[in-house]
Parts: structure tokens; C-alpha cells; sequence
């Protein structure tokens, strides 16, 4: 694959075009005749979903991974455009901006509060699915990923090229690269190698003029702004060109589950000393659930260690004897295997699974709603401050939590680099997950609450001035601007700004009013421009 090019002076058909826009038609009419009359590459009628048609509704649940917002009373779009060409995403914004209404960009569908599909104004979703396609050269070390191809497919092309080459991203295998990587995109790579950002060379948009974008002719400020600072900000992202990274021939994973009766809470405090100091070779996720007490009717607090080392097992049986031998980690709990295989193993596939397994796509809309939040931890939580933490999580019963260790690669990369700024100084990030399968608003806000008090309830215990959040973790309670207003700057520098991006909010401000004065890509967590 290489860079798009641009395909039509977007201005001169917005003349043309206005010859012919009549002002007694409603918006919706006129950006579907808009689209009907911009020059394609290829027939966009194919691409276009509007209400009246039989197949809108699969496809707008298609990909809403989040059950809390595909219910009957969500808002839904005026039209879904499921581009099937480049000239049909030029078409999408052209017209959509003409005529305006504001779009949102969905690629995978994993935004953890619908802003790519959902939105209280009227709106258009551009669906980039269809841009699926992984171009790998090994040769030259790299590759080209267009927005919609998943994580899973990333892999899966890597792999079939060479068994001993990878990318640094996460483990969510139907997560996709649009957002994954314009919000940092971490993985368990990530201590070996960084983030993904930290590995992208190369990237094209489309722009708020239409204009097809590549490294070189957006600028690096712009190129630094959509790596960590969330692209549908700043244009509508097309591709990627990702470096690869060397991977051992084969790896070894592991999973090991301890209780409280198992010693959980001596494990879990000494896990917080040593996680992000072992070799960068070696990443150990603690993850925190609620399970049946082995007392019927008890409950009690199980921590799940799951492991990936870029080696054999006898080398890291013999590291983390040295430095964590209270695991008891056995030569039976691990496992041997290439890289791509211990992708599937981390998102929960079966030992054994085929490889195509990570091409796989869900057919039919989830079931669960679910609520995400995140923390930064910088200094260890105490024993005791463990037990009531895992206390609450008993008496809430829904609430589970992932805990990530940082350091390695982590730790050399300066907070400027990228907009992701969480580097030095952090020992592991906290994902907290609330799920429930339950419809309707008043067991929704039964859930939200309980994830908002447990939230509330660790805020000694992590960072603070700001409290710093992850952007892959998409969070309303961080603080929002309503999409129908101007995009307050104040708001979004107190509330979300600040605790995603820390000092360089400011930067991504000064990009985005040079690349979007009048702030089209808005949506509620979105970069504001400076005042006109």
C-alpha cells in the first residue's frame, strides 16, 4: 500500500455544488444529494444507510460493543456511510461540513462510550470497516494498516509473513487500528517496546478540506497530534505505516490464579515492587475478580497473574524465582509457542486455536453494557488499603480490574514524544471494568453509580494534581463539552485535558486551531481549537 493521492479539489465541487443545493431541502437531503453528486472512484450508493433501509440497523449494532448504547431509545444516525473507497470518506466530510452536521468516526467500535457511533445532535457515522487491509514488507521492516483492519488481522498478516516479527498493541483482538493507536494503544509489548504510537512512521488522512494527508504534506505537528491525542480530532485517519518489532522465535505465557486464602494480598503488594523493575522481557498483569469463596455462599477476591515472556520458560522460571518466588510459578503452569499464537492465548482463545481465529469479527451485536475507567499508580498501595479495596469489590460484586505494569521501555521515552504523556514515574495503570447484562436506564444507572463510587473510593491511592486517565478508556465522567456548543477550551483543559494528556493538551490545542479553526471533528472529549 502506499499513501493515497488526492482524487478532487473538494473547493470546486462545493461551487458546482451549490449551483444545485436547494434551501427548502432538510440537511439530510442535502448531504444525500451532496453525496449522490460528488465524483467517485466508486458507485457510493452502495455505501449509504439511511433509516429506511432493511439493513441500518445491523449495521449500526454491528459493531456497538457497548450494549448501553444500541438500545431502542439511544440516539441514532441521520445516515451511516460505509465507505467503501477513499473518495467516499473525501464525499463524507465535504458534505457533511456543507451542510452541517457532524460525523462520527467509527473504525472498530470499541469506544467505550459510543462517541464514535452516538451522539445527541444530528449526526452521520463514517464506518471504516471496509478499509481492512494489512500490507506487510518485511523486508523493509514495516507495514501499512488501513483504520479498519483489527488487531487480530494485524497479527494474523504479520505472522504469515514471518514468525519471528510482531507490533506492540493490545489483546483485544476485534479492537481496531483507527482508534486503538490514535489513543496510544498499549499492549503487553509495551515494557520491550512502547506503545503503539511509540512504533507508527508514517500515517494519511483526510483533512476538513477533504484533502488526502501523508506525513510529509500534514506537517509533524499535526503527525505527533493524531498519535496519542485521539485522530477524529483532527481529520478522518486512513492508514498506518507501523514498524515492526523483533520477537523471539517462541515466547512463553502463563496464567496463574491465587484467593485470599491463596495469600492474594501478599502477592499483590509485592507484585506492585517488582512488575515494573523485572526484566523488560517480562510483562505480568494482575487482574482482580470477584469468585465463588470455597465456603457455599461466601465470595472472595481471586487475582489472576497472566504472564508473557519473549523467551523460553526455563530463563524466566529462573528470573522470577529470583525476584518473585512467592508466585510458586511451575514448569507445568507455562506454556511454549510463537508469538501470534500467544495473542489468541491472551484474548482467551482456547490452547490450539487456529491462527484464523484473529480474522474473526462478532456477526451479531453484544449483549453486555459495561463501564470503563482508568488510574495511574505511582507509588504502592498498602496491604491494608488492599483488603478494603477488595472488600468493596465483594459487596459491589461487579466491579473487576486490570492491573498493568509499567517501566522498561516505558520509562525512556520522553512525556512529550507523543501527546500519550503517562511514562516515568508510574509503576502500573488500573483499568476498572463494571459490566452487567440488565436493559434500561435504571439498571444502568444502578451500575454507573457503583463504578463511579469505587472509583471515588481509590482516589487516595492513585495519582493526583491531575488524576491522570488513560484515552483508550474513553470516560464522560472525566468532564465533557456538549457537541451542539462551541467547544468550551476551559472545560476541556480542566476536566478531560489535563488528565489525558497533561502538558501537552496545550500543544494538541495549538494544532488543532491551525488544522481545524472552526472545529468540525468535535464530539465531547474532543481537542478544542483556540477562539476565532
Amino acid at each position: 500500500m502506499t499513501p493515497f493521492r488526492f482524487l478532487l479539489p473538494p473547493l470546486t465541487f462545493l461551487l458546482s455544488l451549490s449551483a444545485v443545493a436547494t434551501s427548502d431541502s432538510s440537511p439530510l437531503e442535502n448531504f444525500l444529494h451532496c453525496l449522490s453528486n460528488y465524483p467517485s472512484h466508486a458507485n457510493i450508493s452502495n455505501a449509504i444507510h439511511t433509516p429506511n433501509h432493511s439493513s441500518f440497523l445491523s449495521i449500526l449494532h454491528m459493531r456497538t460493543y457497548n450494549h448501553r448504547f444500541s438500545a431502542s431509545t439511544a440516539p441514532k444516525p441521520l445516515a451511516i456511510v460505509t465507505a467503501l473507497h477513499v473518495s467516499h470518506v473525501q464525499a463524507t466530510v465535504t458534505c457533511a461540513k456543507n451542510n452541517s452536521l457532524q460525523i462520527r468516526i467509527r473504525s472498530g467500535g470499541h469506544d467505550c462510550e459510543g462517541l464514535s457511533y452516538v451522539s445527541d445532535v444530528p449526526f452521520v457515522i463514517l464506518d471504516m470497516f471496509h478499509f481492512g487491509s494489512v500490507d506487510v514488507d518485511i523486508a523493509k521492516g514495516v507495514a501499512w494498516v488501513q483504520a479498519g483492519a483489527t488487531l487480530g488481522q494485524i497479527y494474523y498478516h504479520i505472522a504469515k509473513r514471518s514468525r519471528v516479527h510482531g507490533f506492540p498493541a493490545g489483546v483485544c483482538a476485534t479492537v481496531a487500528a483507527g482508534g486503538h493507536f490514535s489513543g496510544g494503544g498499549y499492549g503487553n509489548l509495551m515494557r520491550k517496546y512502547g506503545l503503539s504510537v511509540d512504533n507508527i512512521i508514517d500515517a494519511t488522512l483526510v483533512d476538513v478540506n477533504g484533502n488526502i494527508l501523508d506525513r510529509k504534506s500534514m506537517g509533524e505537528d499535526q503527525f505527533w497530534a493524531i498519535r496519542g491525542g485521539g485522530g477524529a480530532s483532527f481529520g478522518v485517519i486512513l492508514s498506518w505505516k507501523i514498524k515492526l518489532v523483533v520477537v523471539t522465535p517462541k515466547v512463553t505465557v502463563f496464567k496463574v490464579r491465587r484467593t485470599l486464602e491463596d495469600g492474594a494480598v501478599d502477592l499483590v503488594y509485592k507484585w506492585q515492587l517488582i512488575a515494573s523493575k523485572l526484566s523488560d522481557d517480562l510483562f505480568i498483569r494482575a487482574m482482580h475478580d470477584v469468585v465463588d469463596g470455597s465456603q457455599k455462599g461466601n465470595k472472595t477476591i481471586q487475582v489472576t497473574f497472566i504472564g508473557l515472556f519473549l523467551g523460553q520458560s526455563d530463563d524466566m522460571l529462573s528470573l522470577l524465582n529470583e525476584s518473585f518466588p512467592e508466585l510458586v510459578l511451575k514448569q507445568s503452569d507455562c506454556l511454549e509457542m510463537p508469538w501470534v499464537n500467544s495473542t489468541l492465548y491472551w484474548a482467551n482463545y482456547p490452547t490450539g486455536t487456529p491462527l484464523e481465529a484473529l480474522l474473526d469479527v462478532p456477526k451479531e451485536p453484544l449483549t453486555q453494557s459495561f463501564k470503563t475507567m482508568s488510574d495511574y499508580v505511582k507509588r504502592p498501595i498498602s496491604k491494608t488499603a488492599l483488603e478494603s479495596m477488595w472488600e468493596l469489590m465483594i459487596k459491589s460484586l461487579n466491579v473487576k480490574m486490570e492491573w498493568n505494569p509499567y517501566g522498561g521501555m516505558m520509562q525512556e521515552i520522553s512525556p512529550s514524544e507523543t501527546p500519550f504523556p503517562h511514562r516515568a514515574g508510574n509503576l502500573f495503570l488500573i483499568e476498572y471494568l463494571t459490566s452487567w447484562g440488565q436493559d434500561g436506564a435504571e439498571a444502568a444507572s444502578y451500575y454507573l453509580n457503583i463504578s463511579r463510587s469505587f472509583y471515588e473510593f481509590m482516589s487516595p491511592y492513585v495519582s493526583s494534581s491531575p488524576r491522570e486517565a488513560f484515552l483508550n478508556y474513553r470516560d464522560l465522567d472525566l468532564g465533557a463539552n456538549h457537541p451542539s456548543n462551541v467547544t468550551n477550551i476551559d472545560i476541556a483543559r480542566s476536566y478531560y485535558g489535563s488528565k489525558y494528556f497533561r502538558g501537552n493538551f496545550e500543544r494538541l490545542v495549538r494544532v488543532k486551531s491551525r488544522v481545524d479553526p472552526e472545529n468540525f471533528f468535535r464530539f465531547e472529549q474532543s481537542i478544542p481549537p483556540l477562539p476565532l
